[in-house]
């Protein structure tokens, strides 16, 4: 029997989607047919190229929030703009995140309050937002991007770790509350994924150190990943597109690591 995955008719919101994981995801859902609200940051006349370029390359709808998901309260709104404008909100990514790297003690109070709040805090509040009509149609898909440091910790990254670790928890508490129901939660956690932010990083690696682009990639995966080879955003989006399908029905609060053997360890 072939895999049915087609979400025509289902409308997604992914936050943090203007470019890297987010955007490759919601590209990989509105293949599948899904209408899509995007969210990020970035440049007013930017985002609208993608926006309208993306409804034209898979022939679905395309709208746009450019919700601070920092703030509970505009969480809410583009939950409810997604439901009024395209009528539904069938399948939900939290994807946003932001990052800092510091020792505990030097760690500033401001950036912890903001990983916290973008990392973890943005998800309860959209699922918050998202449950009641789901409920309401009884069918949902909940996924969160969480992170291989969901799974295992990094020196230097305790805000990070701190929040995916709350996400895969949060995660398995919603696929609890829900359990029987047509309303999955489910956690994808990758490990190095080649996005621009990750790029920043080799490239300031290979300078420092004097090194090929090549060098400092392999060394950067080395530490952490035994495949040596970058997760894409892609492969990230047909783990999204699978757990939308009905074959994951009864997959439900799980941590799904897709990060070359990291957490194999």
């Amino acid at each position: 029997m072939a895999l049915n995955t087609s979400l025509k008719g289902k409308v997604a919101l992914v936050t943090g989607s203007t470019s890297g994981i987010g955007l490759g995801i919601a590209h990989c859902l509105a293949a599948e047919g899904a209408d899509l609200v995007l969210n990020g940051f970035g440049d007013a006349a930017a985002i609208e190229a993608l926006r309208k370029e993306t409804a034209e390359k898979y022939g679905v709808r395309v709208e746009y929030s450019g919700a601070d998901i920092s703030k509970p309260a505009e969480v809410a709104a583009m939950v409810k703009f997604a439901q009024d404008t395209l009528g539904s909100l069938d399948i939900l990514v939290n994807n946003a995140g932001i990052q800092y790297v510091a020792p505990v003690e030097e760690f500033p109070d401001e950036k912890w309050d903001a990983i916290i709040a973008i990392n973890l805090s943005s998800n309860f509040h959209a699922i918050k937002a998202a449950l009641p009509a789901m409920k309401a149609k009884n069918w949902g898909r909940i996924i969160n991007i969480a992170s291989a440091h969901g799974l295992v910790a990094s020196a230097q990254k305790s805000a990070y770790v701190t929040a995916k670790h709350g996400v895969v928890g949060l995660t398995k508490v919603v696929a609890l509350e829900n359990a029987q129901t047509g309303i999955t939660c489910n956690a994808i956690c990758p490990g190095w994924v080649l996005t621009p932010l990750v790029q920043k990083q080799i490239d300031a690696r290979a300078a420092n150190e004097g090194k090929t682009i090549e060098q400092a990639k392999r060394d950067l995966l080395g530490e952490k990943q035994p495949s040596l080879e970058f997760v894409t955003p892609e492969q990230l989006g047909g783990l999204a597109v699978f757990l939308c399908s009905d074959a994951a029905a009864q997959i439900r609060g799980v941590a799904y690591n897709v990060d070359g053997g990291w957490v194999a360890q």
